[in-house]
């Protein structure tokens, strides 16, 4: 493995790949840290360091910026837009026809889709910007903290804080841009690898310090079972045998051939667990800004609310949890592969899938499948985004319990990505890649 990156290195044009893309890397994590202006950086790191708060219901958007938005840095939102608006433009194709088109046209419709998704992006950033400041001033990013994050309530500073966040939201997807097209890999997905990368050290260090050595090394030894059983779930795939019938096309022979459509176990990725997620952020979000003033009694609803779904380690949080994820994962499933455009497809080529006639049958034998696999799918995802659940539970750890959940799964499919990627360029040039 070292030598084959050795070989990486010493090939010129790869080289310059991999050097661009950690230099794009390391912009984005130094900008992680440097404050947006109006901030008072030394009122934040006190409050961060004091452990008085763990970001609340905010830590999914904290651990896709590296950590990055509770320091309200210039980077603060992270990556988290551009997701949002890449899910919404996806969804938007099963409502809007011309979404649809788009998408048939090829490279000229995925253009515009995704210039679509950059307009959503500064949009959304703007939103999220402005929520932010309004957050941050009203001491609900950082609950239990004394300290004022931003001195000056002027609408000028207001106004530079949310222009500051939303200019670094379009740096980021940008940068992002330049790697997927300059450099190795998808650009959006090393940089939130990155993010998540970064908080290991800290959280690690914070199980070693809070809980001791024994725990640590179960930690660890928890950590690399679920990566291994990451690994294997993520290159599970049905292979669907398919036959292309031999054509005449003016005087050559086309077809023949024997080919299989991959329908992967986890199709879904990590979006059912970010839906999820943010399907239950909800709901505390909408309780705090109904918390009773001074001298009122709380609402039975609200109270409920803080009861029940604003902590992790409760049981009908978990039960929420998993069963969203569940229905999230069939209904991302069911709009993103669609069984009768593959059936069509294949009819229009010649293709058929052995012992299957085409057209219907073929459409209703794909759907057969895809529900049958797409189930250990949902319950794959589930107990994964259960670990730092139940781990909150048996070893008291904190929200940031590092092997699990949306972090986990995130950075074993963009590494084996990634690394997929350099090895097909080093068998391009005929080495013996990384991977055996």
């Amino acid at each position: 493995m070292l030598s084959a990156f050795g070989r990486a290195f010493r090939t010129p044009d790869l080289r310059r790949k991999l050097l661009f893309t950690l230099g794009i890397i390391t912009i984005f994590r130094l900008g992680a840290f440097i404050p947006s202006p109006g901030v008072n950086y030394q009122n934040v790191q006190q409050c961060l360091q004091s452990g008085q708060t763990s970001g609340g219901i905010y830590q999914l958007v904290n651990l896709f910026s590296g950590g990055a938005l509770l320091q309200v840095s210039i980077f603060a939102l992270g990556i988290m837009p551009y997701i949002t608006a890449s899910i919404i433009v996806q969804l938007l194709r099963v409502v809007i026809p011309r979404f649809q088109q788009l998408y048939e046209e090829g490279a000229s419709g995925q253009s515009k889709l995704t210039q679509y998704t950059r307009y959503l992006t500064i949009a959304l950033g703007l939103l999220n910007a402005t929520t932010l400041v309004s957050l941050a001033r009203s001491g609900q990013l950082l609950p239990n903290c004394q300290l004022d994050i931003i001195p000056d309530a002027s609408v000028i500073t207001t106004i530079l804080i949310v222009i500051t966040l939303t200019a670094g939201t379009g740096l980021i997807m940008w940068m992002g841009e330049l790697v997927t097209e300059k450099g190795v890999g998808n650009g959006m997905s090393l940089l939130i690898f990155t993010s998540i990368a970064a908080s290991f050290p800290t959280s690690l260090g914070a199980i070693w310090t809070s809980q001791g050595p024994g725990t640590f090394f179960m930690v660890l030894a928890i950590g690399l079972l679920t990566v291994a059983l990451v690994v294997f779930v993520e290159q599970s795939q049905r292979r669907i045998p398919v036959q292309y019938a031999k054509r005449m096309i003016g005087r050559r022979t086309v077809g023949g051939t024997s080919t299989y459509i991959p329908i992967k176990v986890n199709m879904a990725g990590v979006v059912p667990v970010i839906f999820a997620s943010s399907m239950l952020y909800l709901p505390g979000l909408i309780s705090q800004f109904n918390q009773p003033k001074q001298g009122e009694q709380m609402q039975p609803w609200v109270e409920w609310i803080n009861n029940n779904l604003t902590r992790g380690d409760h049981p009908i949080y978990m039960a929420l949890y998993f069963a969203m994820i569940v229905f999230f994962t069939y209904f991302y499933v069911a709009i993103t592969f669609n069984p009768e455009e593959v059936s069509d497809n294949m009819k229009k080529y010649g293709g058929f899938i052995p012992g299957i006639r085409a057209g219907k049958p073929t459409a209703d034998y794909l759907q057969y499948v895809l529900s049958r696999i797409t189930l250990p799918g949902a319950l794959y995802l589930g107990f994964v985004a259960l670990i730092p659940l139940v781990a909150l539970v048996l070893i008291n750890a904190n929200q940031n319990f590092p092997f699990g959940g949306t972090s986990i799964l995130i950075m074993v499919g963009v590494g084996l990505e990634t690394v997929k990627q350099i090895d097909a360029q080093l068998q391009q040039r005929h080495y013996e890649g990384l991977l055996r």
